[in-house]
């Protein structure tokens, strides 16, 4: 005996739906098997679900090209704040920028290593630590401007990175809020394609086996044989 199963995808629940609703239009009021209630739901919520789904792929697809592009810019900013770090550490060694003044950035006088820039958290801190740092110093201790590259030049880079990061949060949002939406509808699509398949089982119940199953199958069930299970010839 086959046995059917509800859509399990979007594309499937749209088929459904639009099968079901087509078939109204093929029977007279007599011979409906589904009622009008059910199949007027059917089509108020077709073109909402339809809708839903486009709005869901297409903040999918622009969140995928906004994650795309985000890598790059980042390891853009990663590659200027690491430099201009480099930089600073040299021109300390070098005597020509004092020690202490490292503090400024955030940074421990003696210690020359680069800090963990590995995160985009990470990155944005020490980023507007190094841009405030260069501006501190410049501004109240005086001495020559760090160059190759020079702070304006991170900065340009740096702001392109968290610019970036907020639009790819917004297009994240925009996702899961219209992922949210089209769950919701997916749990009404489904009690209402499974209202009408019931119903049309229950009209057509008094048929032969397989002349059950085609006049069903016309309203969109979908029945699967289990495995060695033999087919009707």
């Amino acid at each position: 005996m086959p046995y059917r199963r509800l859509p399990n995808t979007d594309a499937a629940r749209i088929a459904a739906l639009q099968k079901a609703i087509g078939m109204e239009i093929r029977q007279t009021p007599d011979k409906q098997p589904a009622s009008f209630r059910s199949l007027n739901l059917a089509k108020v919520i077709a073109p909402r679900f339809i809708a839903a789904v486009k709005q869901f792929r297409y903040h999918y697809d622009e969140l995928a090209k906004c994650n795309k592009q985000f890598q790059p810019l980042a390891k853009m900013a990663r590659l200027y704040i690491s430099h201009f770090i480099q930089v600073l550490n040299m021109c300390v060694m070098r005597n020509e920028i004092k020690a202490e003044y490292k503090s400024l950035y955030s940074l421990q006088p003696q210690d020359f290593t680069l800090p963990d820039l590995s995160n985009e958290q990470s990155l944005i801190e020490w980023g507007q630590k190094i841009i405030n740092g260069e501006n501190e110093r410049l501004a109240h201790r005086g001495g020559s401007p760090i160059y190759n590259p020079t702070i304006a030049k991170v900065k340009v880079h740096y702001d392109i990175f968290v610019e970036a990061g907020y639009s790819r949060e917004r297009y994240k949002k925009q996702m899961q809020r219209s992922l949210q939406q089209l769950n919701d509808l997916r749990t009404e699509v489904d009690a209402i394609i499974l209202d009408i398949w019931n119903q049309v089982e229950a009209f057509y119940s008094q048929y032969p086996l397989e002349t059950k199953l085609n006049k069903c199958r016309e309203y969109g069930i979908i029945y699967y044989y289990r495995k060695n299970e033999a087919k009707p010839q």
